[in-house]
């Protein structure tokens, strides 16, 4: 089956559960849904990421994702990419030690730029695994302190690298935060009775989680966006089977998931304008993101090519605006730079868009124009 880009889109954003007729989860009743939906979620910036979990759940608040995340419905950690994702919390084990390795084994040489060498590294798992043992449950600056107690020199990025590694490691995992900081548990102490499937399971389950909730994309985003090798990408392709459906763009083999395509929606109309924040999973889930962004405008959402990803608006599954807020005592600010000339009606669609986010946000909105 030929698909055509505008029909791909449509798809998109139905995979990705940002349209009210998404198939599937499409009304996914909570943060565990969603992120079992799309398999992991960015989540570097926390903000963000609470974000990415509300723009798909209509009618959540910031603080009812954060009671999710307390109920260990998801959690972060650094599965793949040496990046932080939220993660469904009984998959973090197997999905740290399936696509981590490769991060891990890269690792000697940062260490060796830190001046840390793998022998304190793996002192500062056995103080910190000492420290949070028993439910503990440190913030950032307390886990460092308890380093430096112990003789660890925690300056520098080597505070960091030491929580990253230990978290690489399946020691500890990334809870909710503690008033501003993030904070750490030990990862088989917050969850206790993870799911342990072989490794060929492991492979099918991240092939069918990611098309189905990014495709149609190709073979090469998805070993992209898991850091898996080319080989492990296609045996993950083949355990999924007839899940997933083959079909081609521009005579580029795609994968999508196979009942998605059973119930294809309409590409994406006019009317339907997102916002969305800036390291979702709309435009960090695959390498290739022209379908949605202009090759002129990408500078503008990445500025400098540094991997810092700005919120964007979104409209029928293109970009075309980028935004920022800044957060008053009962609002929320929000400027709008467009990416080319909005008219009234359109800024009106636009504005109408962030009320959600502002519902989110439990503020009043003022949107703002250059």
């Amino acid at each position: 089956m030929e698909l055509s880009p505008q029909q791909v889109l449509g798809l998109r954003m139905s995979s990705l559960l940002l349209r009210a007729s998404s198939g599937g989860a499409g009304g996914a009743a909570g943060v565990a849904e969603v992120v079992t939906w799309l398999g992991a979620m960015q989540a570097q910036d926390l903000a963000s990421g609470l974000w990415s979990f509300g723009a798909r759940l209509p009618g959540h608040t910031a603080a009812d994702v954060t009671a999710a995340l307390e109920r260990r419905e998801a959690l972060r950690t650094w599965p793949m990419r040496g990046t932080i994702h939220f993660v469904p919390s009984r998959d973090a084990r197997w999905m740290v030690e399936l696509m981590g390795v490769r991060v891990l084994n890269g690792a000697a040489r940062r260490r060796e730029q830190l001046g840390l060498s793998e022998e304190t590294a793996v002192q500062a798992m056995d103080v910190l695994g000492a420290a949070l043992a028993g439910g503990g449950r440190l913030s950032r600056s307390e886990c460092l302190a308890v380093l430096a107690e112990k003789g660890i020199d925690t300056g520098g990025q080597r505070g960091y690298h030491l929580l990253w590694y230990a978290s690489q490691r399946g020691l500890l995992c990334i809870a909710p935060n503690l008033g501003n900081e993030q904070s750490f548990v030990l990862l088989d102490e917050w969850v206790p009775d993870p799911h342990r499937p072989e490794r060929d399971e492991a492979l099918g389950t991240m092939a069918l989680r990611y098309f189905r909730g990014h495709g149609p994309t190709t073979r090469q985003d998805f070993a992209g966006w898991t850091g898996l090798t080319a080989a492990d990408a296609k045996r993950g392709i083949a355990v999924a089977g007839d899940a997933l459906a083959r079909v081609t763009v521009d005579g580029v083999e795609t994968y999508v998931d196979a009942a998605l395509l059973d119930t294809a929606p309409p590409p994406a109309g006019d009317d339907e304008v997102l916002v969305l924040p800036g390291f979702d999973e709309y435009l960090l889930g695959y390498k290739d993101r022209s379908l949605m962004v202009a090759d002129e405008h990408k500078a503008a959402i990445i500025p400098g090519g540094n991997g810092v990803f700005r919120s964007t608006v979104v409209r029928a599954g293109r970009v075309v605006a980028t935004w920022t807020r800044t957060l008053t005592k009962s609002g929320v600010r929000i400027a709008v730079q467009p990416l080319s000339p909005l008219g009234g009606s359109d800024r009106a669609e636009v504005e109408r868009a962030f009320e959600p986010y502002a519902r989110f946000m439990e503020r009043t909105p003022e949107v703002r124009w250059p």
